[in-house]
């Protein structure tokens, strides 16, 4: 082959290889756009409640951007291809785990607010009393009232938190509400009820 016959074959590779990655770019361009845009949407919600999950599809997108602005396009293409199927699951995963949480906070709300009346009721029952019940000394109905003054702060701190849009937050601190009503309600020989909480 002469020397120009070979600059005209190399040009002409040359030209099928540029038309080949062209026919990445748009697709893989278009692909990592909508990833994004519906990541975007999503991922003030997903933080809350997925915030390993969420950085690693945000890791995913960045990744599939960096080979775009690279050139690359049919890696980058295929690094796009997978990032639909990682939104989505994250989605759902999110919307799942958000579930949980809210079930925990309804459990606790049904449940607190009696065992708080139930254990204002054991108080003032055995404050009214002459003499305690065996087991029973004046320590341990004070530390029940001191209990009770803690559980109704904690409670309204968590109630508050809830109204703010602080989901896990209302419900750690209802959780710790909640083992301390326990522990009072024990003490004073009351029956503690089993919630279902995770």
């Amino acid at each position: 082959m002469t020397k120009r016959g070979m600059k005209v074959f190399i040009l002409i590779m040359v030209g099928l290889f540029i038309a080949a990655c062209s026919i990445s770019k748009e697709p893989a361009e278009k692909t990592i756009k909508s990833a994004e845009n519906v990541f975007n949407a999503i991922k003030e919600e997903a933080l809350k409640y997925a915030t390993v999950e969420t950085r690693e599809v945000e890791k995913a997108i960045l990744t599939a951007k960096d080979k775009y602005d690279r050139n690359e396009y049919d890696a980058a293409f295929k690094a796009a291809t997978a990032l639909p199927d990682k939104v989505n699951y994250l989605t759902t995963l999110a919307a799942t785990r958000k579930i949980e949480w809210m079930k925990n906070w309804e459990s606790i709300s049904k449940d607190l607010p009696p065992m708080l009346d139930a254990l204002q009721a054991r108080i003032e029952e055995l404050s009214q009393r002459k003499k305690l019940p065996p087991g029973m000394d004046k320590a341990k109905l004070d530390d029940a009232r001191a209990a009770q003054t803690l559980v109704t702060q904690i409670w309204t701190e968590a109630k508050d938190t809830y109204a703010a849009g602080n989901l896990i937050d209302a419900v750690t601190k209802a959780k710790t509400a909640m083992g301390k009503m326990a522990e009072a309600m024990t003490g004073l020989g009351m029956q503690v009820k089993e919630v279902s909480i995770n």
